[in-house]
């Protein structure tokens, strides 16, 4: 049996793969996990959930269909409507709820969206929380997912989901004992989360707003950050010129947003701002683009963090935790300013348990998911880039200047579909690894991961010379697509 759980959450395209019997059968296979402390505790009351979700039209009816399931279960369900993932992490958090509930599919196109779950205090859940989860959903001698997206011929892929029929009865001892759950809307509760954003700046000496004096374009992906993204920005003293910001329900990621930034950099060079970000659909992950509308990953605003707080004395350990796709650059950029560099597999869980374990307080991705412990447990696009923004404004700096900390070496990613199952049990593109490998020396490296969230494998190279990570990457491309076949 396949796994349904990806490394963010359960997706699928809405109404075919994930639909509303699944959704409803998820969050009641998710209650007797996430929240047993309340029934066995003999607390009197019930335990309760947040829900959020982003800006796509079939949002409406699987919210519905998980709060029909929570609520049934005897869960609370506090609504928090259209907002990014982080608010719903934090929120799950500020207003003491069991665990959290979110609804999208982040940059994935409007047809598609997905579950996922925070934990109490707004954690992502470990694999063995999902995994017991899941032996819920479909318990032993129960009904096995039948379809995962790598058998469908076409159209754009996000993670395994499942059509199945209606898991064994578990049975809600709340319910019982406590009655029926309550649905209550808690659309207020995105002043706290905007409130919680613009007290994690740091008050500049001047006594001014942290970004006075700065024209900022933002991009909000016609998703979740919408609203809450521009306003911000706006209160904590910048100008602000907001593009995707009128979702419609099937706009969410189209040609705009951190997956298209050509559009933000065409809009940062119109209007003359000094900066400009771009949001994913959830507004987990921010990338910016700089006054000469020139771009900034995840690696250039890693540097320009940890160089801040290294400054400011208050980067634990002076270490920050990436993963293995950050650029060479960083890694010198990091070692020149006496800052160490821990690496984890690919995927914000990952960074998220270093920190943790550590007591490292910055972290992220190449992609713009940027964790700053101190004031989230999960990625905030919003945070970042008001931070971000904070930190070059304090050096009367330009954008363009503060990414010029690190020196990006020459990247080449290709994405490469089809059975990535197949490919990476093939002793031929071990080889070709092993070859590709040998070529570069310390001068480079290969990177080949199959995805977590689509039928796909990644292959990436990286040296100071492009025109060798482009002819490595081609090759080692072409070889993953003959282990395909």
């Amino acid at each position: 049996m396949g796994r349904i759980f990806g490394t963010d959450g359960v997706r699928g395209v809405a109404g075919v793969e994930l639909t509303a019997q699944l959704a409803m059968d998820l969050a009641v296979a998710a209650v007797p996990v996430l929240a047993p402390v309340a029934a066995a505790s003999g607390h009197a009351r019930r335990p309760s959930a947040v829900i959020g979700r982003d800006s796509r039209a079939s949002g409406d009816f699987l919210e519905a269909a998980v709060v029909a399931g929570l609520a049934s279960s005897g869960v609370d369900v506090l609504r928090l409507g259209v907002i990014p993932t982080p608010g719903v992490a934090y929120l799950t958090g500020a207003l003491n709820a069991d665990f959290g509930v979110v609804l999208s599919a982040s940059h994935n196109p409007a047809a598609d969206n997905g579950i996922k779950f925070f934990g109490r205090s707004g954690v992502k859940l470990p694999d063995e929380i999902e995994d017991e989860i899941e032996a819920r959903l479909f318990p032993a001698g129960g009904t096995a997912p039948r379809t995962s997206r790598e058998s469908r011929p076409s159209g754009p892929k996000a993670e395994t989901a499942v059509v199945s029929d209606p898991p064994a009865e578990t049975g809600s001892p709340w319910v019982s004992t406590y009655g029926f759950g309550r649905v209550t809307d808690a659309y207020s509760a995105h002043e706290t989360y905007l409130d919680h954003l613009l007290a994690s700046l740091p008050t500049p000496a001047t006594g001014q707003s942290p970004l006075h004096g700065m024209r900022v374009v933002v991009d909000c992906a016609h998703g979740a950050a919408y609203s809450i993204g521009p306003r911000a920005l706006r209160r904590a003293g910048a100008e602000v010129i907001a593009i995707g910001a009128a979702p419609d329900g099937l706009n969410i990621n189209a040609s705009v947003g951190s997956t298209h930034l050509e559009t933000l950099a065409a809009a940062v060079l119109e209007h003359g701002a000094d900066a400009g970000l771009a949001f994913d659909g959830d507004a987990d992950r921010c990338l910016a683009i700089d006054g000469d509308g020139q771009p900034l990953d995840g690696d250039q605003i890693l540097a320009v963090l940890a160089s801040q707080l290294k400054r400011s004395n208050q980067l634990m350990g002076d270490t920050v935790v990436v993963t293995v796709m950050s650029n060479l650059g960083f890694h010198d950029a990091m070692r020149e300013s006496g800052i160490a560099v821990i690496e984890t597999p690919v995927g914000d869980k990952h960074v998220y348990a270093a920190m943790r374990d550590g007591g490292y307080i910055l972290g992220g991705e190449q992609s713009g998911h940027i964790i700053q412990m101190g004031h989230a447990t999960t990625g905030d696009g919003v945070l970042t880039g008001l931070h971000l923004l904070a930190a070059v404004n304090s050096i009367g700096i330009p954008v363009s200047a503060a990414a010029k900390m690190m020196t990006r070496y020459p990247q080449v990613l290709i994405n490469v579909r089809g059975n990535k199952d197949r490919a990476m049990a093939d002793p031929a593109l071990a080889q070709a690894v092993s070859a590709a490998k040998s070529r570069l020396g310390d001068a480079g490296r290969v990177l080949l991961r199959p995805s977590g969230t689509e039928p796909v494998i990644r292959v990436m190279v990286e040296t100071r010379q492009s025109d060798v990570a482009e002819q490595v990457a081609g090759q080692l491309a072409d070889a993953v697509r003959l282990a395909m076949s």
